[in-house]
């Protein structure tokens, strides 16, 4: 079970990823709002989820799809009115649906009126909320490093004669924690909204709240432009530890909440117990992208589609690895196949030739293992990459900061091709609710493409078909809250079988292997040695068992010892 500090509520909880763009629009304009994630709350509960974290709504010029947020004090106009937020808080407590909302604790858009008055008065306690800088010799600026959207970390500011810090977009100017003026702002915001019923936050991208303030030239391989990548400038620094203690101290310790922290893919899981460990860890969950990244995508610019394999050694390294850490000594696990800041699992490690049964292979594989599981909005049904044929299409600053970068080097089929493989925008497009135009997410003209397949995939014909993937999921939300399946799934006996085996992902939980996941990561047969006459089925992705071990392509199975 979790620890003795943390939320025991937390042992039965279904989490769900809502991107708020992309939901569902209920005023025509394009863009899905409040309103609609609170239409759709009979159909969270329906499914079996208890748990929603919704990306960021405060208002925002939207330049990166409200992480840039520019007044913490008012939900974005697009996405409806302040009043909205309290009655979906309403209306998720009455379904016993806690709400989760993203805070984004590293930057603020340019529009924030805080960076407004930095800018307009040195001497004001605004410029103290962010990192100004004078730069070099020959209009250069103060350093070398290069930021996580492929640009230098420094922008010049002509108002002030000095260039700001940002390790995102050049629009989101980072804040600086290092001021105890500015964090007394964050606690006051954090309590407004913990007072108004949010169940907890999504800690955007918290392992960056610290800078190596020397702001030193980083060493190492220089880009065209001088250019040195260098996370350690700017990533989990011991700093943060401090700050999130107080963070911590001050707000989240009188709470009963959930806080889970983006830590990124540059921390082991060992040093995340800085974040969450049992005894006196200042968040209650991290998420890591170590499982995130094994079929190779992100380096296969010059690969075909068919070049792309899941290296299952990789994903089973991951999840055991943060298992065997977290499992003693953290406040919990969250595990997640992917989120609005990736590409789809399914396209990923799944099949569209074979979807339905990937798509439960994937569920079945994830949810039984150890942790909180959350479900990223669209996988329920089998939504998959995008497949847009232009580079415009693209309406991402990251996937466009990349075609500037990368423009000269390849082909644009090539980077079509690469970007459908690996772009944010396929986690982030609109919901597949029904076959009527535009998915039935917006009757307006919705702010990505749709995709094209959602004639066939959708909410409507998942739930007319009784073999569909949101039924699977659904019966495998409701076993993995049984009180036994729930025990197996927290003690402390978890193990692989033929760990070795890079075709069948296949773990045990129970001294005796009393709960047993098979799956077979394959688009086709694969043989698998385990005698399942002891076994009960409790889930199994095909309509017959043939009673061999002769695993068909993607074919799972949930297993219970008999008695």
């Amino acid at each position: 079970m979790l620890g003795m500090n943390s939320k025991d509520w937390l042992n039965s909880t279904i989490g769900y990823i809502i991107y708020p763009s992309s939901y569902l629009d209920t005023d025509g304009d394009g863009l899905g709002d409040l309103k609609g994630i609170i239409q759709k709350l009979d159909y969270l509960q329906y499914l079996g989820i208890n748990l929603v974290w919704i990306c960021p709504i405060f208002k925002s010029p939207m330049d990166d799809y409200g992480y840039d947020v520019s007044d913490f004090e008012h939900i974005n106009p697009l996405f409806g009115k302040d009043e909205d937020l309290i009655t979906l808080l309403n209306e998720a407590h009455k379904r016993d649906i806690k709400i989760v909302i993203d805070f984004v604790l590293n930057h603020t858009s340019k529009e924030h009126i805080w960076y407004k008055k930095a800018i307009e008065d040195r001497n004001s306690e605004e410029y103290g909320y962010y990192i100004f800088k004078k730069g070099k010799e020959n209009n250069l600026p103060p350093s070398n490093w290069k930021g996580f959207f492929s640009t230098s970390t420094w922008e010049y500011e002509p108002k002030l004669d000095e260039y700001f810090f940002h390790c995102f977009s050049k629009t989101m100017p980072d804040l600086n924690w290092a001021n105890e003026k500015l964090r007394e702002k964050i606690y006051q915001i954090a309590k407004k909204y913990l007072d108004l019923g949010v169940d907890g936050f999504r800690l955007d991208a918290v392992a960056h709240l610290a800078k190596d303030l020397s702001f030193s030239d980083a060493v190492g391989e220089k880009d065209e432009n001088g250019l040195v990548f260098d996370a350690s400038k700017f990533s989990n620094r011991e700093e943060i530890y401090h700050y999130l203690d107080l963070l911590n101290e001050n707000v989240f310790s009188k709470y009963d909440i959930v806080t889970v922290g983006e830590v990124g893919g540059s921390i082991s899981a060992q040093e995340s117990l800085r974040y969450n460990n049992k005894e006196n860890g200042p968040i209650d969950l991290v998420f890591n992208f170590d499982t995130a990244w094994c079929n190779g995508a992100y380096a296969s610019i010059e690969k075909a589609d068919d070049e792309i394999k899941t290296d299952l050694i990789c994903l089973k390294n991951g999840f055991m690895r943060w298992w065997s850490t977290c499992y003693k000594d953290a406040k919990g696990l969250a595990l997640y196949w992917n989120n609005h800041d990736h590409p789809r699992v399914l396209s990923q490690y799944g099949s569209i030739k074979y979807r339905k049964e990937s798509a439960k292979a994937l569920i079945t594989t994830l949810l039984f293992m150890y942790g909180v599981p959350f479900i990223h909005y669209g996988d329920e049904i089998g939504m998959s990459n995008t497949l847009y044929t232009s580079l415009d299409d693209f309406k991402d600053v990251s996937a466009q900061n990349f075609i500037l970068e990368n423009k000269h080097k390849f082909s644009e089929e090539k980077m079509i091709r690469f970007l459908n493989r690996t772009a944010r925008v396929s986690g982030r497009t609109p919901m597949q609710w029904d076959d009527s135009e535009n998915a039935g997410f917006s009757k307006g003209t919705p702010h990505l493409k749709i995709n094209p397949n959602y004639k066939d995939v959708n909410v409507a014909s998942n739930l007319k078909d009784e073999d569909s993937i949101l039924h699977y999921f659904r019966s495998a939300i409701a076993l993995r809250k049984e009180k036994t399946i729930e025990s197996f799934v927290h003690d402390a006996y978890f193990q692989y079988i033929d760990y070795e085996n890079e075709d069948v992902f296949a773990y045990s939980h129970g001294k005796n292997q009393e709960l047993v996941v098979i799956a077979n990561f394959r688009d086709h047969e694969v043989n698998f040695n385990f005698d399942k006459t002891k076994y009960e089925v409790k889930l199994h992705n095909y309509s017959d068992d043939k009673n061999s071990m002769t695993l068909r392509p993607f074919e799972v199975y949930l297993l219970i010892k008999k008695i």
